[in-house]
């Protein structure tokens, strides 16, 4: 599988490299700027771009924009990235075309190897990867706040935010010692109070983050 990361910060690039490639990885390209960013993924498509949110020479969102042009220039191409404060703008957007893997990861996880290299494998595989505490900082700003969101239960809540972290519904049974079952009841009235209707076109899972992203901008 192969990667194309940028990070700024040399020990922190080299200890990423090291640990990918531990886990057997092919690092296609390790950058510490958004040009050299926008070259590496300009050329062969990776099956990953791993991505700090901040790179020079702007230091603002210079490594979204590039990941976000790159999925426009090939769209569906998975992107995990990397911030060090939780921004619900750059989920949001990174989120917003609905197509491949995305992933938004704190830094502080990347030194839990095992949780880092499956969030990069789900990312690859087309999946989504939300840090939990991007979510539980999202949800906690919609809960009681009259909008949409607030017409979920609790348990809804729970299962929503599991779902935005990328997980299946077996996985979400799992960790609510529930049924399979009782998770797509939980989906569905999810899909239907906010308004999710069944279509070809879009992907119900990641709208369902989208809306409660966008409810207080």
């Amino acid at each position: 599988m192969r990667v194309v990361l940028a990070e700024d910060l040399f020990l922190l690039r080299d200890g990423l490299v090291r640990m990918l490639e531990a886990y057997g990885f092919e690092i296609a390209a390790a950058v510490d700027s958004g040009p050299e960013l926008t070259r590496a993924l300009a050329g062969p498509a990776p099956d990953v771009a791993v991505v700090d949110v901040r790179l020079p020479p702007s230091f603002t969102d210079e490594g979204l924009q590039c990941a976000l042009a790159a999925r426009r220039a090939r769209p569906g191409l998975p992107v995990l990235v990397l911030s060090q404060h939780v921004e619900r703008l750059y989920a949001r957007e990174l989120l917003a075309d609905g197509t491949g893997g995305v992933g938004y990861l704190l830094k502080d996880r990347v030194f839990d190897a095992d949780q880092f290299i499956d969030a990069v494998r789900r990312v690859a595989g087309g999946g989504t990867a939300m840090d939990p505490q991007v979510i539980q900082q999202l949800l906690a700003r919609q809960r009681g706040g009259g909008r949409p969101m607030s017409r979920l239960t609790p348990r809804e809540l729970e299962v929503l935010e599991l779902m935005a972290q990328g997980r299946s519904n077996a996985a979400i049974a799992g960790q609510l010692v529930v049924t399979e079952r009782a998770i797509a009841k939980h989906t569905s009235n999810i899909f239907a109070k906010l308004g999710l209707e069944v279509s070809d076109d879009d992907n119900r899972r990641v709208l369902a983050v989208l809306a409660y992203l966008d409810q207080d901008r």
